[in-house]
């Protein structure tokens, strides 16, 4: 069943928060919708790695936060990650790389734009805590529905 940003704001206008439109998709899949996960990095992205790699995604989305730093934190290895654990899509308040390559991954990947460096040195994340970007707050066990019209959260699965 395909549901629409557009019909979940008509319908349910008192409940949902409304991304800035600043995010593009690169990925394969035109949309998504989850429980969101949320994960703040410092540029670099050693904690997404482990997250896409070794958990179970099914009926999630990713909802990532480096403070718009001039780093990929998403490219074509964490894409194939994000699939084969069965992520439905990630948000990036940041850059990804290899857009050609993950352009026919079938998981949706938003974010400002691109970027070919990646961060090198390791340094810690957090995860599942509140972030706020983008004129949205997130928290973990939000829900995330997003196509080519916008991206919305809820606190809860309406649709």
């Amino acid at each position: 069943m395909t549901v629409y940003t557009a019909d979940i704001c008509d319908e349910h206008y008192d409940k949902v928060s409304l991304l800035q439109p600043h995010y593009q998709n690169y990925g394969g899949a035109e949309n998504c919708q989850g429980e969101v996960v949320t994960i703040k990095l410092d540029k670099n992205n050693s904690d997404l790695i482990s997250l896409l790699r070794d958990e179970d995604g099914t009926g999630k989305v990713v909802v990532v936060d480096v403070d718009q730093a001039y780093y990929a934190v998403v490219g074509e290895n964490l894409m194939k990650f994000a699939r084969d654990n069965h992520y439905a899509g990630i948000v990036i308040n940041g850059y990804v790389r290899d857009t050609a390559q993950i352009k026919d991954i079938p998981v949706a990947l938003y974010a400002l734009g691109t970027c070919s460096r990646k961060s090198i040195p390791v340094t810690q994340g957090e995860r599942d805590i509140p972030l706020s970007f983008g004129g949205v707050d997130f928290k973990p066990g939000d829900y995330l529905y997003a196509d080519t019209d916008g991206i919305i959260v809820t606190a809860e699965k309406i649709v």
